[in-house]
């Protein structure tokens, strides 16, 4: 029988990981070949300096990660009645084309509410593609004419060392 486990990502995992997130960027914008290791070093280290805020779900079947979602809280600002409040972000949900179609992005959507439940965020916002919009409305998540977002201009001094592929969410 074919285990499928969904959970927290190990330290130890934090590298293919950053494989699923370089494999994700590439099929959607394109990668050049190189530069791959280097990536996968920094986001690991990044994935593991962020582990407070940036919560990171795996899905394993067999032993192999085949999926991953991040689960970004921030701090809200408090009220006389909630001092201690927070929201989440759905970031970065992918499952290898491989393995689509059976579920598993759903197990993901579904474990990342679950951990905000959790933390008891007030609120889980997600920025999906077209094509996901139907597995997050059936768990739940619905269009909120009140959330506005507004693309932000860089400056051009900007270093181009320190940014790197957008490769959405």
């Amino acid at each position: 029988m074919t285990e499928i486990e969904v959970r927290a990502a190990r330290p130890a995992e934090l590298a293919a990981v950053a494989e699923l997130r370089w494999r994700w960027v590439a099929e959607q914008d394109g990668l050049p070949g190189d530069g791959r290791a280097a990536f996968v070093r920094e986001f690991a280290a990044w994935a593991r300096e962020n582990a407070a805020t940036h919560h990171c779900l795996v899905v394993v079947r067999d032993g192999r990660l085949l999926g991953m979602a991040f689960l970004a809280v921030t701090p809200r600002v408090p009220t006389p009645t909630a001092f201690t409040r927070a929201c989440g972000d759905v970031q970065s949900v992918y499952v290898v084309p491989e393995a689509r179609r059976g579920g598993l992005g759903g197990m993901l959507i579904e474990a990342v509410l679950r951990l905000a439940g959790e933390l008891g965020l007030e609120r889980v916002t997600v920025h999906s593609s077209g094509s996901a919009v139907p597995a997050y409305e059936r768990r739940g998540f619905a269009v909120a004419p009140q959330l506005l977002q507004a693309s932000v201009t860089r400056p051009r001094s900007a270093s181009p060392a320190g940014r790197r592929p957008s490769g959405g969410g």
